[in-house]
């Protein structure tokens, strides 16, 4: 799978920085669509959700890439995050969507604490079209002690980072998933979204929307969507 080009994550920042596009008030804003049966053919209505932390494990990597799962084994995960300018709700192109998260074990790369010191797994940064969609192929994410299944997102437009959030599965998907191998080898206790504070600060609108690739097999992988806009300056 080819990327549309491949600008290194500084210089991809750079020359957003003449988009005359910034953060304003609170921070991200989360557009809820209506389920019309395809992630573009909607109508949005636009809700403010606040800003997320960014956790502990967040590298500046020059990795602008697609496929991000460097032969690491899981449950196939097609993510489209979806970018809107929160006024008009419509799409917004080149806005930079970096993403990481845990393996399938809850291991992050790139940290000596975790045994995967100089990895890049699990890690990436796509530029949205004229769609306003960041296309990455990675794997259901897995879990570690005292945190519900996640994955970490940036959103860059103009130059500036416009917002630092979670995202979040819905439980059902969470409980199929990890009966799966190479989950179903975790031994450490999961926390469910209701049971974690960062979720209960992000809502529901934080919640990817799931459907299989395949209409007769969960297991042969999902496509998640969720859209996400930011308040021009």
């Amino acid at each position: 799978m080819t990327d549309r080009y491949q600008p290194t994550r500084r210089r991809l920042l750079r020359d957003l920085g003449g988009a005359g596009v910034g953060l304003a008030g609170a921070g991200l804003i989360a557009c809820a669509e209506e389920e019309q049966g395809a992630a573009d053919a909607a109508t949005p209505s636009c809700t403010l959700t606040p800003e997320l932390t960014e956790g502990p494990f967040y590298l500046d990597l020059d990795k602008v890439r697609r496929d991000v799962t460097e032969g690491k084994p899981g449950l196939r995960l097609d993510l489209r995050t979806k970018v809107v300018n929160a006024r008009t709700c419509k799409p917004l192109d080149n806005a930079a969507v970096e993403i990481w998260h845990a393996d399938a074990g809850g291991t992050y790369s790139g940290f000596a604490q975790e045994g995967t010191e100089g990895r890049t797994f699990l890690r990436g940064a796509q530029v949205t079209g004229a769609k306003g969609l960041a296309l990455f192929r990675t794997i259901y994410p897995g879990w570690y002690q005292g945190r519900a299944i996640h994955i970490h997102l940036k959103v860059h437009v103009g130059g500036q980072t416009v917002h630092t959030g979670q995202l979040f599965f819905h439980e059902s998907a969470n409980d199929r998933a990890v009966r799966l191998s190479p989950y179903n080898r975790h031994r450490g206790t999961r926390l469910h979204n209701r049971e974690d504070d960062i979720y209960r600060q992000a809502g529901s609108g934080s919640l990817v929307r799931l459907r299989r690739r395949k209409a007769d097999s969960f297991r042969k992988g999902l496509i998640g969507t969720i859209t996400v806009g930011v308040q021009p300056s």
